[in-house]
């Protein structure tokens, strides 16, 4: 690719790009898209979370609870924003905790994924490793109780992108699109 090519995502790259959403919403998988789009390190918040506990997000939920991890999840995105600019998937409670949200809109330009709650439901039935799904409840009866908590509060991220059930290089083209619309409306 030509170097002059890569100079209009120069803009984009100051920054690090904090991906918001619902479990299932494609988070991790477009975030790895994107930063090798931008040619950005990525960072996988929930990934980070395994590797600081030394055990999977199933067995914190399941031994010491859910406010045990949101607790570690914090600390760990907030050690990451430190880092030098990257692309960061979110797990998708951890922008419901005020403190990461602050962090996350002080450091970050942050974009929410958002998708219908079917293709979340479809996507999701795929893995059984969704501590927040397991229950009598239908997951996507849990989805849309989710949904209805946390969608308000993803609305505060600074762009959204409507992925449906887009190939990811569709998705990473509209995060593009947006994040350029959003610096360009920025006070210089």
């Amino acid at each position: 690719m030509p170097a002059h090519s890569m100079d209009r995502y120069a803009p984009l790259k100051a920054r690090t790009i904090a991906l918001v959403g619902m479990m299932g919403v494609g988070k991790s998988s477009v975030g790895r898209r994107l930063a090798g789009v931008l040619d950005l390190p990525f960072r996988d918040a929930d990934a980070e979370v395994e590797l600081a506990a030394g055990r999977s997000i199933s067995d914190i939920f399941a031994d010491l609870g859910e406010p045990v991890f949101r607790e570690g999840e914090r600390r760990v995105i907030g050690r990451l924003l430190d880092e030098p600019p990257h692309v960061l998937a979110t797990g998708g409670g951890a922008f419901m905790n005020s403190e990461t949200r602050r962090l996350i809109k002080a450091k970050t330009v942050s974009v929410w994924l958002k998708a219908d709650l079917e293709v979340l439901a479809r996507r999701l039935s795929r893995k059984d490793n969704r501590p927040l799904l397991q229950g009598p409840e239908p997951p996507i009866a849990i989805l849309a109780r989710l949904a209805r908590e946390r969608d308000p509060v993803y609305a505060e991220a600074d762009v959204t992108v409507e992925t449906g059930d887009a190939a990811h290089y569709v998705t990473v083209d509209l995060i593009l699109q947006g994040l350029s619309a959003f610096l360009e409306s920025q006070p210089q």
